[in-house]
Parts: C-alpha cells; structure tokens; sequence
C-alpha cells in the first residue's frame, strides 16, 4: 500500500503543508496548516469508482490499466 505524508514546515514567512516537495498553500498559523493537512490526508483514504486509466510513461510509451477505486493510500501529518 502506498503512503502520503504530510509534513507541517514554515515556509514563505508563514506555514504551511508540503507532501515530497510540493507546498499547496501557505497559512498565517501552524494551526490553519495542521488543519488543512489533516483534511487533505482525509480526502485521500476516500474510496473513489474502478476505471480504466491511460497513461504515458517517462519515456513517451502508453499503458492503459485499472485504478480500483478502493486502492487508498495511507496517508499521515507530522509536525
């Protein structure tokens, strides 16, 4: 099973959540980007519908597979 960490940092004279490298959004208080992190790690375990996917990979060749839509990350916030 996959996982997504959230991670609470300051970041451009505030604070904010970043999963990998990726800062969504900047909020004035750890405690608004605690919150936003804890509600965007809940929206990922939402299951979702089966369906076909598309897509190409790094070296430009297509793939078509089936995302279950049961298959959820875990998903955690620190910080």
């Amino acid at each position: 099973m996959a996982s997504v960490h959230y991670e609470i940092v300051e970041h451009d004279g505030g604070w904010a959540y970043k999963v990998g490298d990726v800062y969504p959004e900047t909020y004035s208080t750890h405690d608004e980007a605690r919150n936003a992190a804890e509600r965007a790690a809940a929206e990922q375990q939402v299951p979702g519908e089966t369906t076909a996917i598309e897509y190409q990979d790094e070296d430009g060749r297509w793939h078509d597979e089936v995302a279950r839509g049961q298959d959820r990350p875990a998903t955690d916030v620190k910080g």
